[in-house]
């Protein structure tokens, strides 16, 4: 296993690190003398050294939602999808107006000219 320093997780590491990193790219002072000019392992070693305070805030019951207000919103998407195929199956039909009608009867069928 690589050695994260006294961080618990690998996925911890990676999120101080960067989160370290980027306040080294915004102008923050290293902690440390390192031979690399990397800021991002600058950063990284940072870390692994302890030299970085975090803390785990745990989430209040208010804000996780229960097995009510949880929904699976692919049900919603098919819904919609499956109204939305409905009316491009059905066509829209144009009602003439009298006048049209009243236009339509009275052409006449053009004649072929076949020789």
């Amino acid at each position: 296993m690589k050695d994260y320093g006294e961080i618990d997780s690998k996925f911890r590491y990676v999120i101080l690190a960067s989160m370290r990193a980027k306040q080294l790219l915004r102008g923050a002072k290293p902690l440390i003398k390192s031979k690399s000019k990397n800021l991002i392992r600058i950063a990284q070693e940072e870390v692994k050294q302890g030299l970085i305070d975090y803390e785990i805030v745990k989430s209040s019951p208010e804000e996780t939602p229960s097995v009510e207000e949880e929904t699976f919103i692919g049900e919603e998407i098919e819904e919609e999808k499956g109204e939305e195929l409905a009316k491009q199956e059905e066509p829209e039909k144009i009602e003439e107006s009298p006048e049209q009608k009243e236009k339509g009867a009275q052409k006449k069928p053009k004649k072929s000219s076949k020789k």
